[in-house]
């Protein structure tokens, strides 16, 4: 293994603990593809979440001026689901702090708790465990640009996109693997569905 995990390796510990899936799946979006990841389920065993999270932390070190930031660091989720990956990646990095922003059960837009403030120029690192659309990390930026706070790189475990994926402009983006899946976006166009390929409708 080595120190910062390789594409292969990454794919390697997804596949066997059943994270990453081949087949015929239907998400929320509508979206048809031929493969599926849930990172949490090789984030359960402790020894592959601090490979990632240790994988990342290297990543971002590499960064000069974000190494020279690690003591003021804040590593920010847009949700719970990406905790496990802040808090190995700030422990790794040696960082201040970790928070996660929070989406009302109404569906509404992303927010932090109350008395969790931002001071002007705070050095912000994104964290999640995918990103395929984007759209909670879109939001989380805009929420912490207007609050003053100073994003200056996105990370996540697995960059999967989709067609629906947010463009970040120049902010850099660290993944410890790439995965190019297969996207329908009509299902009358989805060679899975004209071959017959039985379907699993998932949840994103």
């Amino acid at each position: 293994m080595h120190l910062t995990p390789t594409q292969d390796e990454v794919v390697s510990v997804l596949r066997e603990t059943g994270a990453l899936r081949d087949g015929h799946f239907e998400y929320s979006s509508g979206l048809h593809s031929n493969e599926y990841l849930q990172v949490p389920l090789a984030m359960r065993y402790y020894q592959y979440q601090r490979m990632f999270s240790v994988g990342l932390s290297r990543l971002l070190r590499a960064n000069s001026e974000i190494r020279a930031l690690v003591p003021q660091l804040s590593i920010v989720a847009p949700a719970t689901g990406g905790l496990p990956v802040a808090y190995g990646v700030c422990e790794a990095l040696r960082a201040k702090q970790v928070y996660w922003g929070e989406a009302d059960q109404d569906g509404g837009p992303i927010r932090f708790r109350q008395y969790l403030e931002q001071h002007p120029g705070e050095p912000v690192i994104l964290v999640d465990d995918i990103l395929r659309t984007g759209n909670k990390l879109s939001q989380l930026k805009k929420l912490l640009d207007a609050r003053g706070a100073q994003v200056m790189a996105l990370a996540v475990i697995i960059y999967q996109p989709n067609p629906q994926v947010q463009d970040f402009g120049p902010l850099p983006l660290y993944h410890l693997a790439k995965l190019e899946a297969s996207y329908y976006t009509d299902s009358s166009r989805c060679e899975l569905c004209k071959r017959g390929v039985p379907l699993d409708r998932v949840r994103t």
